[in-house]
């Protein structure tokens, strides 16, 4: 049963509506600070609280000290459904352009992006390949485009969109699900969203989907509340150590001012040499015959000249400076937690993306700043070579998929059991190599060992092959549960096109060939990356169950979180293959237990009973810095 809710003037509406999409009962108005009070009695009748978007509703659900089990994000399904292949015949998805395909993400309250909605962050492994330019729209209605991450709502919000309208109380037939319903109408959304998966050609892969996906919404707004337990005295002393103490405003710390005069003088550049100028700092370099194109790392390291040391050395503490120092610890961890603001789904292929605060970019130098309350410990847990056991669960190749089960008890590294299958000669090779097939490497190493990475696993390499042919076609891809891939967009189609005019030059199809190499390497990691993504979500979803089942702990002192997770464990961090489990030490090794069978679900949920591992690596330690060694 679904408890759909909206705001109605001063108060909030509710409406229960089944499964099916069938009113149930009449709609009703409380007062505003009476949602908890109702989230609180609904949990025992096993409600799904139905919401447009779950940070602009669940904070102050929390904020009360309840917790929900189970939701229905509008928003995020709205796009899911909109743009996968297994809906695409439905009415939701063939109509045109709503005010739900303009619902921005709204970012947790309170934080320091709450006021205005910045452009997502990624993580940087996912940048060049998934930041997509120009994309289309759904199928069906007319053509519109969203710049950079394809999702609806990427601009800001409208100024009126119904979340506080008044409108709409369903007391006299108006309001949601009646005759006068708003743009926004919940109760109509929902009912559009069930028939759209009882139409799909596989409702049953969606409902997983969805309810996963607003699961991890649930996941993301409990560890905003919670927060990331964060020492900043350590945080300070980690910086006063690397930069010198804490400058006035305007300057730079003592190690950075040195740098720049080392810098200067390498160079025989005049005092005035800005170092954080990058355009003057290459002129002075040119000047002094160092010979750089760029800045990049890899490119200064091949370099012999008495700037580089210093430069390099600059721009490590630089970012360190500017990306986590003083003003990083006075935003984003003020009063000993680290609240991030993830956005779910806010990457194409389903993985989460942030609006501010580096969540998905936390580097090992300030990790010593991350420990646990007293009593409490860390349970941190990550997924071993996630992406290759999912590619080889999804192509259901079985030789690729014994290459990494575990073995007398003991977790195997993938990578080493393709040694062993006969596949490659190093660990290595087999890494480049798989690295390749699932993002298109076509040259060095990864070329050399391909095809005898096809010759042993050929059903998992003919899968990211097809999936890259599709795409250079200019075809939609699906992952597993069901999200489907975007259609690149008139941009796309134009190149192509001219590449076929009878004057096209060498250069028009060159650059079509480009492009159209480009978009299948997109398509051939769409499938891989966004079935991983899948099975995290799920893996999340089961841990978070799990914990809350495991109650409040009996032993040892409370924890500094608020209600309703200063006694139980709780997520604290997720970065797309790992997760970080806040609890008291007592129950450490059960909270182990519980993520490493959280993980077995989650292929069970995605895979049924095909024979593939997700061994986990982990690891119980009062300091995040310490987790890996």
């Amino acid at each position: 049963m679904h408890t759909v809710v909206w705001r109605d003037g001063s108060g909030i509406g509710l409406r229960p509506v089944s499964d099916t999409g069938t009113l149930e009962g009449e709609a009703r108005v409380v007062e505003a600070a009476g949602l908890a009070r109702e989230a609180s009695a609904g949990e025992a009748a096993h409600v799904r609280w139905t919401w447009d978007d779950t940070n602009g509703w669940y904070p102050a659900v929390l904020a009360d000290g309840v917790r929900v089990d189970r939701a229905h994000d509008l928003r995020l399904a709205h796009a899911v459904l909109r743009t996968s292949a297994l809906s695409a015949r439905t009415a939701l998805a063939e109509a045109g352009p709503t005010a739900w395909d303009r619902l921005a993400p709204v970012p947790p309250p309170g934080g320091p992006t709450a006021a205005a909605l910045t452009r997502p962050e990624r993580h940087p492994g996912s940048e060049p390949l998934f930041d997509l330019g120009e994309i289309s729209a759904p199928r069906g209605g007319r053509e519109t485009t969203v710049r950079g991450r394809a999702a609806a709502g990427a601009g800001p919000r409208p100024a009126s969109t119904g979340r506080d309208t008044g409108q709409g109380t369903g007391r006299d037939g108006a309001g949601p699900g009646g005759a006068a319903a708003d743009p926004l109408d919940p109760v109509a959304e929902l009912s559009a969203q069930l028939l759209a998966i009882k139409d799909s050609t596989d409702p049953g892969r969606l409902r997983l989907l969805l309810a996963a996906e607003s699961a991890g919404a649930l996941a993301a707004a409990e560890m905003h509340h919670a927060g990331l337990p964060w020492r900043g005295d350590v945080h300070d002393q980690i910086l006063t150590d690397a930069l010198g103490p804490r400058p006035r405003p305007g300057a730079r710390p003592a190690r950075l001012e040195a740098l720049a005069h080392q810098i200067r003088a390498a160079l025989d550049a005049p005092p005035t040499l800005n170092p954080d100028s990058h355009p003057d700092l290459l002129r002075a370099m040119e000047y002094a015959g160092v010979g750089a194109r760029s800045l990049r790392k890899w490119e200064l390291e091949k370099l012999d000249h008495p700037v580089i040391a210093p430069l390099l050395e600059y721009k490590g503490l630089y970012r360190l400076y500017t990306a986590n120092g003083w003003n990083w610890l006075d935003t984003w961890a003020p009063e000993g937690r680290f609240r991030m603001e993830y956005v779910v789904g806010g990457v194409v292929t389903g993985r989460w993306a942030s609006t501010g605060g580096g969540a998905l970019q936390l580097p090992h130098s300030v990790r010593r700043a991350v420990v646990a309350d007293p009593g409490w410990t860390f349970v941190v847990a990550d997924a071993a070579q996630l992406e290759p056991r999912v590619l080889a669960a999804l192509a259901r190749d079985e030789r690729m998929a014994a290459a990494g089960r575990s073995k007398d008890g003991a977790n195997t590294d993938m990578y080493a059991g393709i040694v062993a299958a006969g596949a490659v000669d190093t660990r290595e090779h087999a890494k480049v190599g798989m690295l390749g097939a699932m993002y298109g490497g076509t040259t060095g190493v990864s070329a050399q060992v391909l095809p005898r990475l096809a010759r042993a696993f050929p059903q998992a390499i003919d899968l990211v092959e097809r999936a890259a042919r599709a795409g250079e076609r200019g075809e939609v891809v699906t992952t597993r549960l069901g999200r489907s891939s975007p259609r690149p967009g008139d941009s796309w189609a134009a190149v192509q096109g001219s590449a076929f005019d009878e004057d096209a030059g060498a250069d028009a199809q060159s650059r079509a060939r480009s492009q159209t190499r480009s978009w299948g390497r997109f398509t051939r990691n769409f499938v891989v990356q966004g079935t991983a993504a899948e099975w995290a979500l799920c893996w999340i979803a089961s841990i978070r169950r799990r914990l809350w089942a495991l109650g409040e702990s009996a032993e040892g002192p409370a924890g500094l979180a608020p209600a309703p997770f200063d006694c139980r464990p709780h997520l604290v961090f997720f970065l797309h293959d790992e997760v970080v489990v806040h609890a008291p030490a007592a129950v450490a090794q059960v909270v182990a237990q519980e993520v490493r069978a959280a993980a077995d679900e989650a292929g069970r949920l995605l895979f049924g009973d095909f024979p593939v591992d997700f061994p986990l690596s982990v690891a119980v330690t009062e300091s995040y810095a310490d987790a890996k060694g």
